[in-house]
């Protein structure tokens, strides 16, 4: 400690004017105190004021400028002196180092910076505005083919104190993409992959970068996809993966990069991960089998990749995704259902798909999980099954497989996402099936929980759902039953109150089914339409000129259906319709114009 004291003290005196030898000795003493105890001797170092003098010693010409930066690397190893060093004025200094050709100075001054930038707010900016960045980028590229041991340690220096320097910091990492860092850094890991420290900074450098979006364009036009692949296929130690995973996943959200990855060979690797981990019960391959099947279903949302692991339903890639659904792992199931609902995006392969028996293996799995079941495998079987049922010519199929009574029986689920799934995978079901919706708007289980869901209000999503399946409960069956069952269940209000959305297709939707009630069970309606003040929203919709042609000629065409009731033809007159609708008689739309003469003449006649 006293010879510590000493050569503090030693420093602050003879920084200006003593011999090299003196100054060699002191900073071999500063050096030795901090290798023995770093943050005491740091504190020491910032109480005596010798950071300033270091600035002074920073110097191309001195023999000493290694050491001093050495010193400065190792005191700002604590986050206590980190600014302080850049009070003290060091970073101008420091960066100006960066144009010498000393190897020794240079990876002491890239350490210095890179910890002076750690966590530092303040560091980041003197680097920055110094023009640190820049010098050292090209630092990168022009030794980024060095493959002796002295430049590649200089090179993971570089790349780490950039890493450092960017790190969270999106104006600072878009700063370096501009640069152009990112082809250097994808060059540097092909060429240093035997290389594990380098090829370790490249790594983390790349996941702090590529989830920015402009990255991403930048890295789709290397070939970063073929050298993580390669790269991958070497690893054998868990973490390691783990590392390469972080850049796959923001990379794998391009849709060119997915096509990238899926052509270098990464669906292989996933599905061998898969393969190795699946009945393990050991933490690191639960993990390992999480983050692979998740990143092959990411894959999976680009439409090329896609299409190309589905290979006309006779790629390996997709027998293999189908083999996880009957599987016991949970996060398998998951996956593969996801996977399936990636598949089932264009109608081709959904009608493939059907045709080879996919829809018996998803509802086999959602019959695993109806008691206290996993609510996300829920959520995929159901998203699968709604996807499937989109193409007109899987709708029958699907109802004589018995979809509808699967799905059926999570009607009981407390769970939204659950709710908004099923919901949207019977509306597609009946589409234009009579037969099928009639059945189940008949079911007066199912309706009475659509009415009681239709007032949803902490989830809009199911509410609007459960709205749209009411509707088409009435629209695909146009049966006196469904609708008598509907206004029994306390339906009818919610249909009206449907007709007033923002949504053009909902207020249609919504109209047509009041049409319908109107035409078929006008007099079992009557009270409930009245209450919901029909006749009144009508007339708001009619004189709305923001309204849609096609909910202007909905609206009257309910009118004329109306007016056969006498309290609500009582509130037609009462409201001077008349007068709204000799108006639209000269619309801009011809259907429109048409049906006001109609409605015009038949409120006429009534009156």
């Amino acid at each position: 400690a006293d010879n510590l004291s000493e050569a503090l003290k030693k420093l602050k005196i003879t920084s200006t004017d003593s011999t090299a030898d003196t100054l060699e000795g002191c900073l071999d003493c500063l050096l030795q105190a901090l290798a023995q105890n770093n943050m005491e001797t740091s504190e020491k170092i910032q109480k005596s004021g010798v950071l300033q003098v270091f600035a002074s010693l920073l110097t191309p010409q001195s023999s000493c400028t290694a050491k001093v930066a050495n010193i400065i690397a190792e005191v700002a190893r604590n986050e206590f002196m980190r600014n302080p060093c850049v009070d003290a004025g060091l970073i101008p200094p420091l960066v100006q180092l960066l144009n010498c050709k000393d190897q020794e100075v240079l990876l002491q001054t890239g350490r210095a910076l890179g910890n002076i930038c750690y966590d530092s707010h303040e560091g980041r900016n003197a680097v920055d505005h110094a023009g640190g960045a820049h010098i050292v980028v090209d630092h990168l590229r022009s030794l980024c083919s060095k493959t002796d041991p002295a430049s590649e340690k200089l090179l993971t220096v570089f790349c780490g104190m950039l890493m450092n320097y960017s790190n969270e910091n999106d104006t600072l990492q878009s700063q370096l993409i501009n640069m152009g860092v990112i082809p250097t850094l994808v060059k540097l890991l092909g060429i240093h992959c035997q290389n594990a420290a380098l090829t370790e900074m490249c790594l983390v450098a790349f996941g702090n970068l590529a989830e920015l979006e402009s990255s991403k364009e930048q890295f789709a036009y290397t070939n970063i996809a073929e050298e993580l692949v390669k790269l991958f296929k070497k690893q054998i130690e868990h973490d390691k993966k783990e590392m390469i995973f972080e850049v796959l996943a923001p990379l794998a959200e391009n849709d060119v990069i997915k096509l990238q990855l899926v052509e270098a060979g990464l669906v292989e690797c996933l599905l061998e991960i898969v393969q190795k981990t699946v009945d393990s019960d050991k933490e690191d391959d639960i993990a390992e089998l999480k983050t692979a099947s998740d990143l092959m279903v990411l894959l999976l949302l680009g439409d090329e990749s896609m299409q190309k692991l589905f290979e006309g339903g006779k790629g390996s890639v997709f027998q293999r995704v189908l083999s996880w659904i009957p599987s016991n792992s949970h996060q398998l199931q998951l996956a593969g259902a996801l996977a399936i609902a990636n598949f089932a995006r264009n109608d081709g392969n959904c009608i493939h798909m059907v045709d080879n028996g996919i829809v018996q293996k998803l509802m086999d799995l959602l019959d695993r999980h109806v008691e206290d079941g996993n609510v996300t495998v829920q959520h995929a079987a159901l998203s699968a099954l709604r996807n499937l049922a989109i193409p007109v010519v899987n709708k029958a199929k699907m109802l004589s497989a018995g979809v509808a009574e699967a799905v059926l029986k999570f009607l009981r689920s407390e769970m939204p996402p659950v709710q908004f799934k099923l919901l949207g995978t019977l509306r597609m079901l009946i589409d234009a099936q009579a037969e099928a919706a009639e059945q189940l708007g008949k079911n007066v289980k199912l309706v009475e929980r659509l009415v009681e869901w239709c007032e949803a209000k902490d989830h809009a999503g199911v509410m609007g759902e459960s709205n749209r399946l009411l509707s088409a409960l009435i629209r695909h069956s146009k049966s006196k039953d469904v609708i008598r069952t509907i206004v029994q269940s306390g339906g009818i209000k919610h249909l009206v109150t449907m007709a007033t959305s923002e949504h053009v297709i909902m207020q249609n939707e919504a109209l047509v089914a009041l049409a319908l009630i109107a035409a078929l069970e006008l007099v079992t309606a009557e009270k409930d339409l009245e209450n919901a003040q029909l006749v009144q929203i009508l007339h708001r919709l009619l004189s709305d000129d923001r309204s849609a042609p096609e909910i202007k000629y909905n609206s009257m065409v309910l009118i004329c259906a109306l007016v056969g009731s006498e309290p609500l033809q009582k509130e037609v007159q009462s409201m001077a319709f008349l007068e709204v609708i000799s108006k639209l008689r000269s619309h801009e739309n011809k259907t429109v114009a048409q049906q006001a003469s109609l409605t015009e003449q038949r409120l006429a006649v009534e009156s």
